[in-house]
């Protein structure tokens, strides 16, 4: 196994966004002094979509496992480009579960 990141994470981000009664988005993003171990880039983070208590959807970059998405019960693996594109992606994929798709 990799070491652990020496040093302070800094939060970069933490912005929940309530959809609507039943639904919100939660996400976080820290900077670290090295990479997560199985990641490339000094990025931790956690975007959520949660619907009535469930999440339906949540990318991370768990220690171990690298940069990959959750969708309902499915892991997928995830190609960490930059934190625009993250977010681009993660939005555009709530989009779609929300409109049904």
């Amino acid at each position: 196994m990799g070491s652990r990141p020496r040093g302070k994470a800094t939060s970069w981000m933490d912005e929940k966004t309530i959809l609507d009664d039943r639904s919100f988005t939660h996400i976080r993003v820290w900077q670290l002094p090295e990479p997560v171990f199985g990641s490339s880039h000094r990025l931790k983070y956690s975007l959520v979509y949660v619907v009535e208590h469930h999440c339906l959807l949540r990318y991370d970059n768990e220690r171990g496992k690298g940069d990959h998405y959750h969708l309902g019960p499915c892991e997928f693996a995830y190609r960490f480009v930059s934190p625009e594109v993250l977010f681009d992606d993660f939005i555009a994929q709530v989009h779609r579960l929300r409109n049904g798709q």
